[in-house]
C-alpha cells in the first residue's frame, strides 16, 4: 500500500512538536489549535507527509474504522526486516491474523496472572530503594529505579536474562531516538533480532517456565508460528514492557514532586483505589506516547470532516486526545480526583496495549512505594535543568537527579 511521503517540505510542521521548556508536562501548545482547526492537520513524521488525528472522538473512530489499517510498515519501517520473509509484527497487522497472533500472548498478561506478580513486584521495588539509598544521594532515579523495576519484570516474564539488560537498554534507546538516522536505526534492529532469535533457540533447547518458552512449544514447534515471528514478537514485548512503564515512573514521580499536595495522596492514602485512579489521571496527564500509533487508509474515508485519501497516513496525537476538553474538563489541571479511565493512552479499540494491566499495576506499586521508603523526595535539580525527552520516540526524562 503506498503512502505519500515528502522529506522536503519545510512548510510542514514537525511531528511530534516540542514540549516547553517551561511546560514539561502539558502537550505542545499548537496542538489546541489544530484541534480547534477545521479537518485534520499535515505534518511531517519520519520523513512522511501524514495526517495528524488531534480531537479525542476523530482518535477513537479512526482506531475502530475498518477502512483504515494497522499496517502502516511503510511509514514506519527502518529497512531491516523488509522483504517477502520478514517476521509478522502483530501490532502492525488487521484482524482476523491480528486477533491470532495477540490471542498467543494475552495468558500471560491476564488480571489474575499480573495480581499474581504484585508482591513479587513489591519486593522489587523496595530492594531497588534499599540499594538506591545504600549508593547515597543525590542519585539519579531512572538507572537505579524508574528503569530496572520494569526491565526485570519483563525480563522474568519473557525469559530474557535480566544480565542482558544493559544491552537491551542501549539498543532500544537507538531505536527510539528520533535523531537516529535510518541506516542506524535498521543496524541497531538486525542486532535485536538476532539477539532474540538466538535466544529462541536457546528456549528451544533449553525450555523454561517463561512467555517465549510457551510460544515455542505451544506454536512454533507446532508449525503454528514461524520462529522468526516468535522473535520478532518477544522483541516488541521487551521492548514496550521496559521503555514505557519506565518513562511512566519517572515522569510521574516529577509530576509528583512539582504538585506535592497530590503526592501527599499518593503517600498516605492506604486505599488501592485511590492509587489506581491516580495512575489513571497520570497516564491521561502526561501521555508518554507521543508517536508511534501509525495508521493507513485502506480506501477514501472521512475522519474529523477531513477527506482521507486511499494509501495516505494518519498518526493519532494522544496528547492531544487526552487533553481535548470535549473528554474532560480543565485537562490541563492534574486532578488525582477525575474520572480518567477513558484516556487514550493505552490505544483505543483491539490494538489497545496488550500489557496495559501490568503497566498499571507496576505504576500503582512503584510510585507509592517510593514516596512512602522516601517521604523527603525532591529533584536535586532544578526543573528547568532536567533533560526531558522531546527527542524519543516515548517522551519522559532521561535522567532524574534526587535526593531525600
Amino acid at each position: 500500500m503506498s503512502t505519500t511521503t515528502n522529506t522536503k517540505d519545510t512548510t510542514l510542521p514537525i511531528f511530534p512538536g516540542e514540549r516547553s521548556a517551561r511546560c514539561p508536562f502539558n502537550p505542545p501548545a499548537e496542538y489546541q489549535r489544530w484541534r480547534e482547526e477545521n479537518g485534520l492537520r499535515q505534518a511531517n513524521w519520519n520523513g512522511h507527509t501524514v495526517w495528524v488525528v488531534s480531537r479525542y472522538e476523530d482518535i477513537k473512530t479512526a482506531m475502530t474504522d475498518p477502512r483504515i489499517s494497522a499496517e502502516a510498515l511503510a511509514l514506519q519501517s527502518n529497512g531491516a526486516h523488509d522483504g517477502p520473509n520478514a517476521p509478522d509484527i502483530f501490532p502492525r497487522m488487521d484482524d482476523p491474523e491480528h486477533a491470532r497472533l495477540r490471542r498467543m500472548l494475552t495468558k500471560d498478561f491476564t488480571v489474575k496472572r499480573i495480581n499474581a506478580m504484585r508482591p513479587q513486584i513489591e519486593e522489587m521495588a523496595n530492594d531497588f530503594i534499599d540499594k538506591m539509598i545504600a549508593k547515597g544521594q543525590p542519585a539519579d532515579l531512572v538507572p537505579d529505579y524508574a528503569l530496572p523495576i520494569p526491565s526485570l519484570v519483563i525480563s522474568l516474564l519473557l525469559g530474557v536474562p535480566y544480565t542482558d539488560h544493559d544491552f537491551f537498554q542501549t539498543i532500544t534507546g537507538t531505536i527510539m531516538n528520533m535523531n537516529t538516522s535510518r541506516e542506524e536505526k535498521a543496524a541497531a534492529s538486525r542486532q535485536f533480532f538476532g539477539y532474540m532469535m538466538e535466544l529462541v533457540a536457546r528456549k528451544e533447547r533449553e525450555p523454561g517456565d517463561d512467555l517465549i518458552s510457551r510460544i515455542i512449544q505451544e506454536h512454533v514447534q507446532t508449525g503454528e508460528l514461524r520462529r522468526e515471528t516468535a522473535a520478532m514478537n518477544g522483541i516488541i514485548l521487551l521492548n514496550a514492557g521496559h521503555e514505557t512503564t519506565a518513562n511512566m515512573i519517572a515522569l510521574g514521580t516529577v509530576a509528583l514532586l512539582e504538585n506535592p499536595d497530590k503526592a501527599a495522596v499518593v503517600r498516605d492514602t492506604d486505599d488501592p483505589a485511590v492509587v489506581a485512579n491516580a495512575v489513571e489521571e497520570l497516564l491521561r496527564y502526561l501521555t508518554i506516547v507521543h508517536s508511534l500509533v501509525a495508521r493507513v487508509a485502506k480506501e477514501d474515508v472521512e475522519i474529523g470532516g477531513q477527506l482521507i485519501q486511499a494509501g495516505e497516513g494518519l498518526v493519532m496525537n494522544l496528547p492531544a486526545g487526552n487533553w481535548d476538553p470535549a473528554f474532560t474538563g480543565e485537562p490541563d489541571t492534574l486532578d488525582l480526583d477525575r474520572a480518567a479511565r477513558g484516556h487514550l493512552a493505552f490505544g483505543y479499540g483491539v490494538h489497545q496495549c496488550l500489557g496495559q494491566t501490568l503497566a498499571r499495576a507496576e505504576l500503582q506499586i512503584a510510585l507509592p512505594t517510593l514516596l512512602r521508603r522516601l517521604p523527603g523526595l525532591r529533584l536535586a535539580a532544578p526543573l528547568e535543568d532536567i533533560r526531558f525527552r522531546n527527542d524519543m520516540s516515548i517522551y519522559g526524562v532521561h535522567e532524574l537527579p534526587v535526593t531525600w
